[in-house]
């Protein structure tokens, strides 16, 4: 009930030329959101009474950002990145304005490699404890460790440790993974329930198809205009997102910005312009393909 209710009402908020995807199902690790009924329903950044943090997040401007790598470096560990698919590189929780904080709760600072080091002149903990792929193994979901296996690939490290840098710098900063959220509240339920929560806002926007759709496909000969880039992703999702290339310019990052409709964990986001614009040139950028022996 709480979840058809809540999948329900941002149709009618946002309007009928706004973009909205996802589908409430929640993880089996999600927080208490039968309280959220008592909250005014709201999309994060829209809210215009004070709610519930466990409901909305405070830092309500969502980012969904994918990688085009087109090597891991750990190939020979059998860590290779999906065929014909972007990988994962995380959600991250910015202010409104754009602006964004880093590693909110060093309590729960699982990262090995803090980046940055230092946070408002304060130095983050290193991490020296076990990797946060057993926390998602003690919590029996091997579901969920194959497919951030395949799809959350890191280059020039172990995955594992990217995963761990990704909810240490950003998931603390999400009020809705806060563990008083979360009823009866088990150790590391927040980080897996966040990493179901990255994964179910990715299948949301596959780039790879978005692009395709339009033509725009890997090749070490052709090159594409900035303009057909956006133009393809745009036509899929109604919103601009950043586009990111490489010094040489090469195409390997998109960021799709949005608002959730109550905590992230529903899944159900509007699509917005981005607030960073683009880091490609206007022609000339390279849609490389990937390294032989780089893919599964």
């Amino acid at each position: 009930m709480l979840a058809a209710l809540l999948f329900l009402a941002p149709v009618a908020l946002a309007g009928p030329s706004a973009f909205i995807s996802g589908s409430p199902i929640l993880s089996p690790t999600s927080p208490n959101l039968a309280q959220c009924l008592l909250s005014p329903p709201a999309f994060s950044c829209e809210n215009k009474t004070e709610v519930n943090t466990c409901c909305l997040p405070t830092q309500g401007l969502i980012l969904q950002t994918q990688f085009w790598d087109t090597w891991t470096g750990f190939e020979k560990d059998g860590q290779l990145l999906p065929k014909k698919t972007w990988s994962i590189h995380g959600l991250w929780p910015d202010n409104c304005d754009g602006s964004f904080e880093s590693y909110c709760d060093f309590s729960r600072q699982y990262d090995p490699k803090p980046d940055p080091a230092v946070i408002n002149g304060e130095t983050v903990p290193v991490y020296t404890g076990p990797g946060v792929d057993t926390f998602i193994k003690a919590f029996g979901r091997q579901d969920l460790l194959d497919y951030m296996k395949k799809f959350w690939v890191a280059q020039g490290q172990p995955s594992p440790e990217f995963w761990a840098h990704e909810f240490s710098k950003h998931a603390t900063c999400f009020t809705t993974f806060d563990t008083k959220c979360y009823p009866k509240y088990k150790q590391h339920e927040e980080v897996v329930n966040f990493f179901d929560t990255v994964i179910q806002a990715y299948k949301q926007y596959p780039t790879y198809k978005f692009l395709a759709a339009k033509g725009i496909v890997p090749s070490n000969t052709t090159t594409y205009t900035l303009s057909a880039v956006l133009g393809a992703l745009e036509a899929a999702t109604g919103a601009t997102p950043h586009v990111g290339c490489s010094a040489s310019g090469a195409l390997n990052e998109v960021w799709y910005y949005s608002h959730s409709f109550g905590a992230p964990q529903l899944g159900v986001l509007k699509h917005l312009n981005t607030t960073f614009g683009a880091t490609c040139p206007e022609t000339g950028i390279q849609y490389l393909e990937r390294t032989p022996g780089s893919e599964w």
